[in-house]
């Protein structure tokens, strides 16, 4: 199989990745749970993964990475977490729904209200965003790169735009491990990243950073290790937002992930502007095909068929040519609409790092065929 849908979930790791979570699984243990050696020894590692993290994002230290087991939740952790009755956000058009369905939530809950920053020419320009901050507004909440389009918001110009006053979080999901996210430098108090995409981690790995600015209430409750005599939740992070057993496998596979990333983004980030820059261009003399996207370094290659609905045609990539990609909409109902490809969809096919044209001529020339027979 070629497999093209890495904005989903990667799906080759890196041998050492592989290697630490099988190291992992010999001789299991409670990480801060316990006090005798192996537990210990488990939390140092838990504890030099947090501090890779925060290294690597330019983060505010380890005691502000929290783990989670997916950016959905670090993201519900951010939003819920953060807001109060009265509450403004404002955000993009361009969000998954692991963001636009916890505003929606917050929304009829708590009577918090959020605005949506449309697109202009196919872009998120930060005067726009900016445009949409009220005097209520507490949260502005970015994607670092659109999981339909890998479109880019100007994360730094965005921060510029805003009162001080004003939160700034950003969802790393597919941004992660591709882009060089640098929360002190572009000024994110709220960081949501994906380990199982760009950081090479295994699934269950996620976190969420976050500065000194805000403090985010927990939204799971539950034992910790820590102040065991209070009913009450800790005071103190990271033990207040990681409510019952981490996942010690998926936070070994992060750090040994990470490390991968912290030696070979630049190089990886080349490759995919390549790459999705070539399919960009393969896409182009095709007939019936409409790209929807610009080279870019996470490598998302989006596109339709004029006649072909964008499931089917991904059916077909996956059944005749053994070419696994994703079609629909993504979870990205807003970005369809913003780009008129709602309610059919797109057929997005992702890279990764390792891969490079032989994958990409091999999907051009299957969407070639396929056009071919549907003439």
């Amino acid at each position: 199989m070629i497999y093209l849908d890495n904005a989903a979930t990667g799906g080759e790791k890196p041998a050492s990745v592989v290697s630490a979570v099988l190291a992992s699984m010999q001789g299991c243990a409670n990480p801060g749970r316990s006090g005798h050696r192996r537990s210990v020894a488990l939390a140092e590692r838990v504890l030099a993964c947090r501090r890779l993290l925060s290294d690597l994002f330019d983060g505010y230290g380890f005691e502000r990475v929290a783990f989670t087991k997916n950016c959905t939740e670090a993201l519900n952790i951010a939003i819920l977490g953060t807001l109060r009755a009265g509450d403004h956000v404002v955000t993009t058009c361009l969000e998954h729904n692991s963001v636009l369905r916890p505003l929606e939530y917050a929304k009829k809950t708590r009577g918090v209200t959020y605005s949506v920053t449309p697109l202009v020419e196919g872009r998120i320009l930060p005067e726009t965003v900016a445009s949409l901050v009220r005097p209520e507004t507490k949260l502005c909440c970015v994607t670092s790169a659109s999981n339909v389009t890998g479109e880019m918001p100007d994360l730094f110009s965005i921060r510029a735009r805003l009162p001080e006053r004003v939160l700034f979080a950003v969802d790393g999901a597919q941004g992660a491990g591709h882009l060089p996210l640098k929360m002190r430098a572009a000024g994110i108090d709220l960081l949501a990243l994906a380990g199982h995409k760009g950081l090479n981690a295994i699934q269950g790995a996620g976190a969420l950073l976050f500065s000194e600015r805000v403090c985010p209430d927990p939204v799971v409750f539950g034992g910790t290790g820590s102040e065991s005599f209070s009913l009450d939740m800790p005071a103190f992070y990271p033990d207040r937002l990681e409510s019952g057993t981490l996942s010690y496998p998926a936070i070994c596979s992060l750090f040994e992930g990470a490390l991968t990333v912290q030696a070979r983004r630049s190089e990886g980030a080349r490759r995919l502007i390549a790459v999705s820059g070539a399919v960009l261009e393969g896409l182009g003399a095709l007939r019936g095909y409409k790209a929807y996207f610009s080279p870019n370094p996470c490598g998302i290659c989006a596109f339709a068929h004029a006649k072909i609905p964008s499931e089917e045609l991904a059916g077909i990539l996956s059944e005749e040519y053994d070419i696994a990609v994703r079609g629909g909409l993504h979870c990205a109902p807003l970005a369809h609409r913003a780009l008129g490809t709602f309610p059919e969809g797109l057929v997005r096919a992702s890279f990764a790092p390792t891969q490079g044209m032989q994958e990409a001529n091999a999907l051009l020339d299957a969407l070639r065929k396929i056009a071919r027979a549907r003439s």
